[in-house]
């Protein structure tokens, strides 16, 4: 790598608006400059869940703002932004559309590449903020939506060895805490009593 790379990240696949700018050194050292989320907790409380038409219309009403945050934070001029990428799924089509068109307006106007990012991804590969990895290694991937065991072979190359056949373990703790009677968000509450369980 010749010189420093810094990228604009957008996130609006469920119910979080995020935007933030990394910096990836000629060293391959990594830096998050800026991270910013936007919660929608309050708006889909009163329902029990994520509506996603309503996720959407928070995501349009504050992907703007998030976004001028995070590059305020980051102390970068949008001229230094070297690409876009932005999560492309899985997630809540109608949300999605709101951080790809955001997203690519601006590769667009800054004349930078666009990049679609599989989120999934980039679960799979955080752990490369903090130092580089070596391929391959075995990864259980446990999110909201999905409950994966992975072969991660190299970026873009997975051998999935194992995945749940109905709900991903994030699921299940969100029905567990509605039978419960838990108020939304349900999963994050389950995870807190469980932590003082004593069989």
């Amino acid at each position: 790598m010749k010189k420093d790379l810094i990228f604009l990240g957008i996130e609006t696949s469920c119910d979080e608006t995020a935007a933030a700018l990394v910096k990836k050194s000629k060293n391959g050292k990594v830096r998050i400059l800026s991270n910013i989320i936007s919660s929608q907790e309050k708006v889909h409380k009163k329902f029990g869940g994520v509506v996603p038409e309503l996720a959407a219309r928070a995501h349009s009403e504050k992907i703007d703002l998030i976004i001028k945050k995070a590059i305020k934070k980051s102390k970068i001029k949008l001229s230094q932004i070297d690409g876009v990428a932005c999560t492309a799924g899985p997630g809540l089509l109608v949300c999605l559309m709101v951080g790809m068109t955001a997203g690519k307006t601006i590769a667009s106007a800054l004349k930078k590449p666009f990049f679609g990012t599989n989120h999934l991804e980039g679960h799979a590969l955080t752990m490369g903020l903090i130092k580089p990895i070596k391929f391959p290694y075995l990864l259980l991937l446990i999110s909201g939506g999905h409950s994966q065991f992975l072969s991660v072979e190299g970026v873009g190359k997975y051998k999935r060895l194992g995945t749940t056949i109905d709900d991903a373990l994030g699921e299940a703790f969100d029905k567990t805490a509605k039978i419960l009677g838990i108020e939304f968000p349900g999963g994050p509450k389950i995870e807190t009593f469980a932590k003082f369980g004593n069989e």
